[in-house]
């Protein structure tokens, strides 16, 4: 073997990260000077970098408030940046989202906002409807992170109950035009689940977001169960003529942080299959389905011969059932370890893009042929973790985390498999 799999395994994690920089993504994709003033909002991890580009880039005048997650903000001149929690709301986040709506008000159809939005805006931006207060949404979105619905769920929800969300912050900015640049963290790409939408139309209603609440058994109070009932909550949808003049660009995709790993696995010789961008379900399921692929690899050369890395994004979900300390990539890492039971020449790593998996500082952690006989070696049983939720405390014990820092952008989960040769 030419290289070290552990280390090419992280060579393919930080090539699909600086894929996503806003630095590279953000300059080609800005629009020509408008006639009045241009104005920056936007939020999510990836903001406050991606304000930097637009400030480095840009050859006139401009003003704006941007709002990013503790730790994500970086250094600029013109544009404002305020941090605030992720992934459950917190006070700043409802006085950033408010004061983004006052800096809107009483634009120009000559002025032009250009809107920079990213993964987390949803938590970032939490002002809610009239009637309900910043302790509602957060016991909402911690019942929903633990029940085990999709991200595009959760969104659905989190829109209607949002006085900002769900093109109601392009609506806001009426009449003057609004240019969204994206960069998707959710499977599909719609625009409309990437920080639930704040400036596209938004074509689910409250009866869909009571439905998803009903599904997964979530209580309700009587004040968020009244905004969906009574229809209250509606969001802005497509058609309406406040935003006409709303456009949205992805500028970075899960699907090209996949393409920059494929890339550095073909330079060292290994085979890249990607298995899609847009992979969700349990996160243990995903785990035990990844294991089968593998194990087909190694022992029949199907669906590809090995050396080959098997590559996936999306975003899996965790139905939080123990007292551990979560992490959808780490629970996936895990599962797979269990499944594989020490199958030779298997290595995987698995991490979110923005360096942060679940409501850890760690990005996500590396399973090898040897992972579970080390943990037994510590008296650690990987089936027992698994079944308490346990992922970072399994991968910290055994000296396997993937820690980045801040990464400044966010195209959701990145898992790689790699398989080198037959058992």
């Amino acid at each position: 073997m030419s290289v070290d799999p552990c280390v090419l395994l992280r060579r393919m994690f930080d090539a699909a990260i600086e894929a996503a920089q806003p630095s590279h993504n953000v300059p080609p994709h800005l629009p020509a000077p408008p006639k009045g003033r241009l104005i920056v909002i936007g939020a999510g991890k990836a903001s406050a970098a991606m304000a930097r580009a637009v400030e480095d880039h840009w050859p006139g005048e401009l003003s704006g408030l941007v709002v990013t997650r503790y730790g994500y903000a970086v250094s600029c001149r013109r544009i404002e940046i305020v941090e605030a929690a992720h992934p459950v709301p917190d006070a700043a986040g409802m006085a950033a989202a408010r004061r983004m709506l006052e800096f809107v008000h009483g634009l120009t159809a000559d002025d032009l906002v250009l809107c920079l939005i990213s993964g987390g805006g949803s938590a970032l931006l939490p002002l809610p409807l009239d009637g309900l207060t910043l302790e509602h949404k957060q016991s909402l979105n911690r019942a929903l992170l633990k029940s085990g619905a999709s991200i595009n769920e959760m969104n659905c929800v989190r829109r209607h109950l949002s006085a900002i969300k769900g093109g109601r912050l392009a609506a806001a900015c009426h009449p003057a035009p609004v240019l969204t640049l994206a960069i998707s963290d959710v499977p599909g790409d719609d625009p409309i689940n990437i920080a639930s939408g704040p400036t596209v139309p938004d074509p689910t209603t409250c009866a869909d977001a009571l439905a998803i609440v009903r599904r997964y058994g979530i209580d309700l109070p009587s004040p968020v169960r009244e905004a969906l009932s009574s229809g209250r909550g509606e969001s802005v949808k497509p058609g309406d003529p406040r935003l006409a003049r709303a456009e949205i660009h992805l500028i970075a995709t899960p699907q090209m942080a996949l393409e920059a790993a494929a890339g550095v696995a073909r330079q060292a010789g290994y085979t890249p299959l990607l298995l899609g961008d847009a992979i969700e379900g349990e996160a243990r399921e995903v785990g035990k389905a990844m294991a089968g692929i593998a194990r087909s690899v190694a022992q029949h050369g199907h669906p590809t011969a090995a050396p080959c890395v098997l590559l996936s994004g999306g975003e899996t979900t965790v139905t939080v059932r123990g007292r551990g300390r979560g992490g959808r990539n780490v629970e996936f890492l895990l599962s797979l370890a269990v499944a594989l039971d020490g199958l030779p020449n298997v290595w995987a790593i698995a991490g979110d893009t923005d360096g942060v998996d679940g409501a850890e500082e760690v990005a996500g952690g590396i399973v090898t042929p040897d992972t579970l006989s080390r943990a037994w070696s510590k008296g650690i049983r990987a089936v027992d973790r698994l079944a308490d939720n346990d992922g970072h405390g399994f991968f910290e014990a055994l000296g396997e985390q993937v820690i980045t820092g801040p990464t400044l952008t966010n195209v959701n989960d990145f898992r790689a498999v790699l398989v080198d040769g037959a058992p």
